[in-house]
């Protein structure tokens, strides 16, 4: 029976020494301190908030923590300017792009520029209520672009060439 408590001291004094080197055990990992943050119950096996995610809610949850929300909701309203403005509109309009809440609409003519003006609050409300997250205030409508001299290799100060169209 001597031998029992040689190996039960040797045991206790190699646990003492490793408590001396390694400390007391108190030391917790990353991890550790993870689960102890949880709400009580969530690492319960089959608990609450334990389901896997589809795929839809995993693209919306990194689509929200990266902020592309507006981005991705701009890109959808530009995509679908036909269905929003109607076909016949959207075949003499389109959108150019979108700068600080304000959506741009070049149009093929002054006519359908000023038609499209008339219309704006109903584009605006409908643009809001169908895309929210496109963060998008206003609506400028222009005309077809004209043609500059105000630069270029053969200008001068001043009025310019505009008597010649007599």
């Amino acid at each position: 029976m001597t031998p029992e408590p040689r190996e039960n001291d040797e045991a206790r004094a190699v646990y003492l020494r490793f408590r001396r080197l390694f400390g007391t055990g108190t030391f917790k990992s990353n991890d550790q301190k993870k689960r102890e943050k949880r709400v009580d119950g969530a690492s319960v096996p089959f608990g609450a908030g334990r389901d896997p995610l589809g795929l839809s809610d995993v693209i919306d949850g990194l689509t929200s923590n990266m902020g592309w929300t507006s981005p991705l909701a701009q890109s959808d309203l530009v995509a679908s300017w036909v269905q929003i403005a109607g076909e016949e509109t959207a075949e003499h309009s389109t959108p150019v792009g979108i700068e600080d809440g304000v959506l741009t609409i070049q149009c093929d003519s002054t006519a359908w520029a000023t038609q499209l003006r008339l219309m704006k609050t109903q584009i605006v409300t409908h643009i809001a209520l169908t895309y929210p997250d496109a963060k998008i205030q206003s609506v400028r409508f222009e005309g077809p672009n004209a043609p500059s001299w105000k630069r270029g290799p053969r200008s001068i100060p001043g009025r310019g060439p505009r008597d010649t169209y007599g």
